[in-house]
């Protein structure tokens, strides 16, 4: 099943739907997709007759604020080398802002505190009820790196701002990946691909993140387990190259689609 939150034509108000098709098909007004992680797949309502073609919806956040965002850093070993850290012992976890998140197609805003904004395509975990896994989505871990690195690791800084986090296009729930660890990711900018790796590469898994994060805080229906970046940023480029008002950042994973962000 995918999971969107889709504002259709000639609608002000956003609905929940299942993607099929290429039809976006409401569920129920009164649902959203976080209301639906929140409970078994088995109990979930069916959506109703209401639908729409994908291609004439704007798609939203699938959860427009999800409860927490949590990134880990350098879980891919090429992505730790190209930056020149150590691949680390146990999970790098740092948290983004609620605000950050934002629509699949962005847009990333520039902010006037950075002079150089990257791109990080990842592998979202979303999160269902009883700190189970729910589905996977597709995000960018926006980073201002010149925020995060210079005058020491400011994590927060460098990835908090708002429109940080564009993730969708929707969630793929998890009885149709077969295994996450086994996908293909890749993200372009202005059409140049820059990061190509395999999920397999991970670092720590998905079961090992779930778990250290659940050692510290009761993960919640609609929290984003951003998993990691490959080889590949801006930064680590020779020159180095950062994100322009008027690029374009596509990212694509099997399975899952891809979400395709304008940078303004």
């Amino acid at each position: 099943m995918r999971l969107a939150t889709v504002r259709p034509p000639g609608l002000e108000q956003p609905v929940a739907a299942q993607i099929v098709d290429g039809l976006a098909v409401a569920f129920p007004s009164n649902w959203t997709v976080l209301q639906l992680l929140s409970l078994d797949l088995e109990d979930r309502p069916p959506p109703g007759k209401a639908a729409w073609p994908v291609a004439d919806c704007e798609l939203l956040a699938p959860i427009p604020s999800p409860g927490a965002i949590f990134g880990i850093g350098r879980n891919y070993a090429a992505h730790a080398e190209e930056l020149g850290n150590d691949v680390p012992e146990i999970p790098t976890v740092f948290a983004k802002l609620t605000r950050s998140s934002t629509a699949p197609g962005g847009p990333i805003r520039l902010p006037a505190a950075s002079s150089f904004v990257d791109y990080e395509g990842e592998l979202a975990v979303v999160m269902g009820h009883h700190g189970k896994v729910a589905g996977y989505a597709i995000a960018n871990d926006v980073s201002a790196r010149d925020l995060q690195f210079l005058g020491g690791d400011q994590w927060t800084r460098g990835k908090g701002a708002d429109t940080f986090c564009p993730w969708g296009p929707w969630i793929t729930t998890e009885d149709e990946v077969p295994d996450p660890h086994d996908l293909h990711l890749r993200t372009y900018v202005n059409g140049d691909l820059r990061q190509e790796a395999m999920t397999s590469d991970l670092i720590f898994k998905i079961p090992r993140l779930v778990d250290h994060l659940g050692e510290i805080t009761a993960l919640q229906p609609g929290d984003l387990i951003l998993t990691g970046t490959p080889a590949g940023v801006g930064w680590a480029r020779e020159p180095k190259v950062g994100l322009a008002s008027g690029d374009v950042v596509r990212i694509e994973i099997d399975l899952l689609g891809s979400i395709e962000s304008r940078v303004a």
